[in-house]
């Protein structure tokens, strides 16, 4: 289980970019065709990046 740091995960840190993902995206439920499209086309993008490259 990962710690849990004010709120958040931890592997969230303190990197600007990952809180706000966290924060506004990270868990959400979806269910907007559009949406599903573009986090699979992201996951696609992502193979062998760091996450921080996508966002």
């Amino acid at each position: 289980m990962q710690d849990i740091i004010n709120g958040r995960c931890g592997w969230c840190g303190t990197d600007e970019l990952y809180v706000k993902y966290h924060d506004e995206e990270w868990g959400k439920t979806v269910t907007d065709d559009k949406t599903l499209f573009e986090f699979l086309v992201l996951e696609s993008a992502q193979a062998g990046l760091s996450w921080i490259t996508i966002l």
